[in-house]
């Protein structure tokens, strides 16, 4: 994440362009349902740099094993397991494992289908992001 030193949304999407000419790994992920939530938990090898996809919605982000350096435009945060935060909506994220990490994204959604949960909760490529402002868009 060398470019990143001072993020923003451009150095974020180049970085990844850049990184999509890679080889991809396949993280482990796992799917959880319940009344009124669902949660989305990813195993992050040592090592991996990723980037995710905008939340069209607020959302509960958990580090339950790991250490993590998130990266947004409002800045860097290393961070290691036990860590919890509230995330806002509408920013682009990157993030390097510095070891094996575990990450949850818990959404409000009464919805099951995959599919129709990533239509609801997540911005489409191109598509202007909800407001979003304040450190990493978050409150730990």
């Amino acid at each position: 994440m060398h470019d990143l030193a001072v993020p923003s949304l451009e150095k974020i999407q180049r970085l990844e362009a850049e990184m999509l000419k890679l080889p991809q790994i396949e993280l482990q992920t796992v799917h959880t349902f319940g009344p009124g939530f669902y949660a989305r938990t990813i195993t992050i090898p040592a090592g991996v740099t990723l980037t995710g996809k905008i939340h069209a919605t607020e959302h509960i982000f958990i580090v339950s094993k790991g250490d993590i350096t998130l990266v947004t435009e409002d800045g860097s945060r290393r961070v290691q397991a036990p860590f919890q935060m509230v995330c806002r909506p509408g920013l682009k994220r990157a993030g390097h494992a510095h070891a094996e990490t575990v990450c949850t994204n818990v959404h409000i959604t009464t919805e099951t289908d995959l599919s129709r949960i990533e239509a609801e909760l997540i911005v489409p490529e191109g598509l202007p992001a909800p407001e979003a402002s304040g450190e990493l868009s978050c409150h730990s």
